[in-house]
Order: structure tokens, then C-alpha cells, then sequence
């Protein structure tokens, strides 16, 4: 039996649809970074006939103006950057717990789609028609009227609990600092660890025995008591720096502005419209038959609904997902409209002020395509490690 030869080394021929490819591509982004340097030259030049100032120096001068909303203190003293940081913080604050918040109710609702009860499914479909159906930007004038005219004023709130809710906002408890904070934080972090390790444990057992075990519920349990022996570890801190009543406003505590308030229901119930429309299209795309084979098993409606469809209609429902995760950070640069302090209001402020008009637009275009960037990236490393495996 004769031995075959190893291949040779490929020889770069046009006949190859490979070497094709790369050739095409690499004239289209020749092309594509000609047409930018020719725009961004061709608009360096006129502004500088017309005398208009241009360059990113003015980042490092001083803003001149206070933000009415950030995470840590800001003068006006200080520099543009930080302000535009700021307003990123915002964005990115707004965005994650929209995010969290749409995933749940979305996913929720587009479940109860199927419910055997006739009322409930009618309630989601009324849900879907109509926030889905009403621009976003007036539900977000809809909910900032909602909290600055229809609620009371500061001095006389609404006290829910440990709450206070009133046109200045909702008012909370938050911990006053303590070294048990950070033990805590430690143990969940810990926790999570651990119960990363037991989840590939159970996954494990499972291929070998078949018997499935908690995914979930053991997990988190193994979260909170670790987090709970890092408190009590830390001296158990308990006291609290609570809302109280002061004489023109709700003093102490931690709050929402109206203006994240609004931003943030807004956002969550419309894309939740949508989301919940993903879910259910992802659910029928399963065929029947695995329904009802799950039903012949004797699984109830939830495992089947758990252990079956869900896990099966993921690889239907994340790409689509991923969009509506996209346009929900996007739809954050409405916060203009009502006064929530992003990335885009800095900019229109610092563009009154400076008139680096288009520096600032690029930031704004920065900061969008770097988080729907991130936002993809993410979303198609988990949509490849849900897809299922075939062999």
C-alpha cells in the first residue's frame, strides 16, 4: 500500500475562493477608511477656513455646569471628561437594570402566554398590543408626568414602610458602611464560586446517573450562606441611614429622581413587549410532539415548560433577543426629553457651551457602538454556549 504524499503548500491562485475573499474584504476596508479620512479631512478643512475651533483639548477645561444626578460627587469645577463620564455612568446604570428588569418581565409574560387560563392570556396580549404600539418617547412623558403631577408633594409623601414616594422621588434605606459590608461582599463572592463548582458537579452526576439535580436552588442557597457567614463574621452590622421627613424634603437614606424613575419603567415596559413576543415565538417554533412527549412522561406544565421548551427555544429566542437588548440602550438617549442626565444631554450641554459639535457627536457615537459592541459580544458567546450540540 503506497503511502500518500502530505500536502503540499496551497498556492495563492485567483481560482481559490478563499484568496477571493480576502482580497474583497481588503479593498472594502481600504475603501471604507479612504471614504473616512476623506470625510474627516474634507471637514477639518472647511471649519478651519470658517474658523471654528476643533480638537479635543476642551475636555480637560472646566465644565462650568452642575449634574443634578451622578454616582459619585461632581463640580462644576471640574473637567468636561469627568462629566461626560458622568453621563456614561448614567447610561450604563439605566441600560444594566433595564436590561435585568426586561428580561424578567418580558420573559414572564411571554410564558403566561400559554397559560390554560383564558383571562391571563388575554391580560398579556392587551400588555403586548399596547405598549408595543405607543412610541416610547411619549411613555416616557407619560410616566415623568406621572411621578412630578400626580404624586404628592415632598412635604407631605407617601410612606410605604421604609419608603417615601413623592414628586421628589422615591426615598430608602441604605446600610451606613461597616467592615461587615465588605466581609459579606467576600462571602458571596465566595458563594459564587462555590456554586459554580457545584453546578458542573451536578452536571456531571447528571450525564452519569441520569437522576437531575437543583440547578438553581442549591446554587443560590450556597450564595446567601455564604454571604450571611461573611456578615456574621464582619460583626453582623445592622444599623441604617432611613429617609425622614425634613421640613421642605425627604432628608437621609438613598433616592431614585423622578427622572430615573421614568427612565427606567419606560424603557422596561415597552421592550418587555417585545421581548415577551420573542419568548412566545421562540416557544412555538418547538415542535408539539416534545410537548406532548414531555406531557406522556408525566412532567407538569411547569417542568415541561422548564426542562422542555425553554431550553430548546433558546437557540431561537437569543439572536432576536440580543436585538431588543441593543435598541433598549439606544432608546436611552431619550432621557433628553425629560431631563435624565446620559451621555446625550452632557453632550448638548457641553456643545451649547464649547461648540465642539462634532467632537461631541463622536463621543456620543463612541460610547453607543462601544456598548452595542460589548452588548453583542456577550450575547454571541452566550447564544454559542446555549446552542445545542449536535453530533
Amino acid at each position: 500500500m503506497s503511502r500518500q504524499a502530505p500536502p503540499g503548500k496551497k498556492k495563492i491562485s485567483w481560482r481559490s475562493q478563499a484568496f477571493r475573499g480576502l482580497v474583497y474584504q481588503i479593498l472594502v476596508v481600504s475603501a471604507l477608511g479612504l471614504a473616512l479620512w476623506f470625510l474627516a479631512h474634507n471637514t477639518a478643512t472647511n471649519m478651519r477656513i470658517r474658523g471654528i475651533q476643533s480638537g479635543f483639548d476642551f475636555l480637560t477645561s472646566a465644565a462650568g455646569f452642575d449634574i443634578g444626578e451622578s454616582l459619585y460627587p461632581f463640580d462644576s469645577g471640574e473637567a468636561y471628561w469627568r462629566a461626560f463620564l458622568i453621563g456614561l455612568t448614567n447610561t450604563l446604570r439605566v441600560a444594566v437594570l433595564g436590561i435585568t428588569l426586561t428580561t424578567v418581565l418580558g420573559t414572564l409574560i411571554g410564558i403566561a402566554h400559554f397559560s390554560r387560563n383564558a383571562l391571563v392570556r388575554g391580560l398579556c396580549s392587551v400588555y403586548i398590543e399596547v405598549f408595543r404600539n405607543i412610541p416610547i418617547l411619549l411613555q416616557l412623558l407619560m410616566w415623568y408626568l406621572l411621578f412630578t403631577e400626580l404624586l404628592p408633594a415632598s412635604t407631605e409623601p407617601l410612606i410605604l414602610g421604609p419608603l417615601y414616594l413623592s414628586k421628589g422621588g422615591l426615598n430608602f434605606p441604605i446600610p451606613i458602611w461597616a467592615t461587615g459590608h465588605a466581609w459579606a461582599a467576600w462571602g458571596l463572592l465566595a458563594g459564587v464560586v462555590l456554586a459554580w463548582w457545584q453546578r458542573q458537579y451536578a452536571i456531571r452526576a447528571f450525564e452519569r446517573t441520569g437522576r437531575p439535580t437543583s440547578m438553581f436552588w442549591k446554587p443560590l442557597a450556597i450564595v446567601l450562606v455564604t454571604g450571611v457567614l461573611g456578615w456574621l463574621l464582619g460583626g453582623a452590622p445592622t444599623d441604617f441611614d432611613s429617609p425622614k421627613q425634613g421640613e421642605f424634603a425627604i432628608e437621609n437614606g438613598g433616592a431614585l429622581t423622578p427622572e430615573f424613575l421614568s427612565m427606567l419603567l419606560g424603557l422596561t415596559v415597552y421592550t418587555a413587549a417585545f421581548v415577551a413576543e420573542v419568548v412566545r415565538a421562540g416557544i412555538q417554533s418547538v415542535p408539539r410532539g416534545q410537548a406532548e412527549a414531555a406531557g406522556a412522561l408525566g412532567l407538569s406544565p411547569m417542568q415541561e415548560m422548564r426542562l422542555v421548551m425553554l431550553p430548546q427555544a433558546l437557540r431561537v429566542i437569543i439572536p432576536p433577543m440580543t436585538n431588543q437588548y441593543l435598541n433598549l440602550t439606544k432608546n436611552s438617549s431619550l432621557a433628553v426629553a425629560i431631563g435624565y442626565p446620559d451621555v446625550v444631554s452632557i453632550a448638548n450641554t457641553a456643545i451649547n457651551q464649547t461648540g465642539r459639535a462634532v467632537e461631541c457627536i463622536a463621543v456620543i457615537m463612541l460610547v453607543y457602538l462601544s456598548t452595542s459592541l460589548a452588548t453583542s459580544l456577550l450575547m454571541n458567546w452566550y447564544n454559542a454556549r446555549a446552542a445545542i450540540q449536535e453530533r
